[in-house]
Protein backbone atom coordinates (compact mmCIF):
# COMPACT_ATOMS: atom_id res chain seq x y z
CA UNK A 1 0.00 0.00 0.00
CA UNK A 2 1.50 3.10 -1.15
CA UNK A 3 2.18 5.78 1.85
CA UNK A 4 2.22 8.96 -0.66
CA UNK A 5 -1.26 10.49 -1.20
CA UNK A 6 -2.12 10.96 -3.96
CA UNK A 7 -3.11 14.25 -5.94
CA UNK A 8 -7.02 14.33 -5.77
CA UNK A 9 -6.94 13.13 -2.04
CA UNK A 10 -5.05 16.13 -1.32
CA UNK A 11 -7.25 18.68 -3.52
CA UNK A 12 -10.25 16.95 -1.72
CA UNK A 13 -8.63 18.00 1.73
CA UNK A 14 -7.35 21.46 0.84
CA UNK A 15 -11.01 22.07 -0.61
CA UNK A 16 -12.54 20.95 2.75
CA UNK A 17 -10.24 23.09 5.13
CA UNK A 18 -11.30 26.06 2.54
CA UNK A 19 -14.56 25.21 2.77
CA UNK A 20 -14.53 25.29 6.48
CA UNK A 21 -12.80 28.66 6.48
CA UNK A 22 -15.81 30.36 4.27
CA UNK A 23 -18.02 28.90 6.55
CA UNK A 24 -16.36 30.44 9.53
CA UNK A 25 -15.92 33.61 8.09
CA UNK A 26 -19.81 33.99 6.82
CA UNK A 27 -19.87 33.66 10.36
CA UNK A 28 -17.67 36.25 11.12
CA UNK A 29 -20.23 38.84 9.29
CA UNK A 30 -23.45 37.84 10.72
CA UNK A 31 -22.12 38.39 13.96
CA UNK A 32 -20.60 42.00 12.59
CA UNK A 33 -24.29 42.57 11.48
CA UNK A 34 -26.38 41.35 14.34
CA UNK A 35 -24.96 45.00 16.18
CA UNK A 36 -22.33 46.58 18.05
CA UNK A 37 -19.08 45.04 18.78
CA UNK A 38 -16.98 45.84 21.82
CA UNK A 39 -13.29 46.86 20.85
CA UNK A 40 -10.49 44.23 21.89
CA UNK A 41 -9.75 44.11 25.36
CA UNK A 42 -13.15 45.24 26.94
CA UNK A 43 -15.18 43.56 29.66
CA UNK A 44 -18.05 44.62 32.07
CA UNK A 45 -17.60 45.78 35.60
CA UNK A 46 -19.90 46.56 38.45
CA UNK A 47 -19.54 48.85 40.47
CA UNK A 48 -21.13 50.40 43.96
CA UNK A 49 -22.04 54.25 44.12
CA UNK A 50 -23.15 55.47 47.19
CA UNK A 51 -26.50 58.04 47.11
CA UNK A 52 -27.59 60.11 49.75
CA UNK A 53 -29.70 57.09 51.72
CA UNK A 54 -28.68 53.68 49.36
CA UNK A 55 -25.72 52.29 47.32
CA UNK A 56 -26.59 51.37 43.89
CA UNK A 57 -24.75 49.08 42.03
CA UNK A 58 -23.85 49.83 37.73
CA UNK A 59 -22.06 48.72 35.09
CA UNK A 60 -19.47 49.94 32.87
CA UNK A 61 -17.48 48.51 29.80
CA UNK A 62 -13.77 48.74 30.93
CA UNK A 63 -10.80 48.79 27.97
CA UNK A 64 -7.20 48.46 28.54
CA UNK A 65 -7.20 51.71 26.99
CA UNK A 66 -8.63 55.08 26.13
CA UNK A 67 -11.21 53.51 23.09
CA UNK A 68 -14.74 55.35 24.00
CA UNK A 69 -15.55 58.94 23.36
CA UNK A 70 -15.94 61.38 26.12
CA UNK A 71 -19.83 62.31 26.47
CA UNK A 72 -18.90 66.00 27.42
CA UNK A 73 -15.69 66.46 25.95
CA UNK A 74 -15.26 66.31 22.24
CA UNK A 75 -12.01 64.56 21.02
CA UNK A 76 -11.00 62.80 23.88
CA UNK A 77 -11.60 59.65 25.22
CA UNK A 78 -11.88 57.15 28.08
CA UNK A 79 -11.35 53.92 29.27
CA UNK A 80 -15.05 53.69 30.72
CA UNK A 81 -18.05 53.73 29.02
CA UNK A 82 -21.31 53.79 31.69
CA UNK A 83 -23.74 51.41 30.83
CA UNK A 84 -26.28 51.88 33.84
CA UNK A 85 -28.12 49.68 36.18
CA UNK A 86 -28.72 45.98 36.00
CA UNK A 87 -30.92 44.94 33.07
CA UNK A 88 -30.81 48.22 31.09
CA UNK A 89 -30.61 48.47 27.71
CA UNK A 90 -27.19 49.84 27.74
CA UNK A 91 -26.08 47.08 29.76
CA UNK A 92 -27.77 44.57 28.21
CA UNK A 93 -26.11 46.15 24.81
CA UNK A 94 -22.95 46.47 26.20
CA UNK A 95 -22.75 42.45 27.10
CA UNK A 96 -23.97 41.65 23.50
CA UNK A 97 -20.86 43.79 22.56
CA UNK A 98 -18.74 41.71 24.62
CA UNK A 99 -19.85 38.69 23.42
CA UNK A 100 -19.83 39.74 20.02
CA UNK A 101 -15.82 40.49 20.22
CA UNK A 102 -15.10 36.82 21.85
CA UNK A 103 -17.06 34.82 19.08
CA UNK A 104 -15.35 37.30 16.68
CA UNK A 105 -11.54 36.38 18.08
CA UNK A 106 -12.59 32.84 18.79
CA UNK A 107 -13.38 32.67 15.28
CA UNK A 108 -10.36 34.41 13.81
CA UNK A 109 -8.35 32.06 15.98
CA UNK A 110 -10.05 28.86 14.09
CA UNK A 111 -8.97 30.26 10.98
CA UNK A 112 -5.60 31.28 11.33
CA UNK A 113 -5.69 27.14 12.20
CA UNK A 114 -7.30 26.32 9.35
CA UNK A 115 -4.79 28.29 7.26
CA UNK A 116 -1.75 26.55 9.04
CA UNK A 117 -3.31 23.12 8.42
CA UNK A 118 -3.64 24.30 5.01
CA UNK A 119 -0.13 25.37 4.96
CA UNK A 120 0.43 21.58 6.68
CA UNK A 121 -0.90 19.51 3.54
CA UNK A 122 2.00 20.93 1.19
CA UNK A 123 5.19 20.50 3.49
CA UNK A 124 7.82 20.24 0.38
CA UNK A 125 6.97 23.51 -0.55
CA UNK A 126 8.85 26.47 1.60
CA UNK A 127 6.51 28.89 2.42
CA UNK A 128 7.02 31.99 4.76
CA UNK A 129 6.24 31.46 8.64
CA UNK A 130 6.20 27.61 7.69
CA UNK A 131 8.08 25.51 10.04
CA UNK A 132 9.35 22.66 7.80
CA UNK A 133 10.69 19.99 9.60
Amino acid sequence: MPRTESELQKNQRTDGIREAIDALKREISEIEASGWIAPRDCYIVRYRAKGAKYRYWYYQLKASSAVFPKANKKGEFSRFKHLGKAGSQAHIDGVNAVIRRSKIDQLTSAIEALYESLLDLYPDEEKPGHRVE
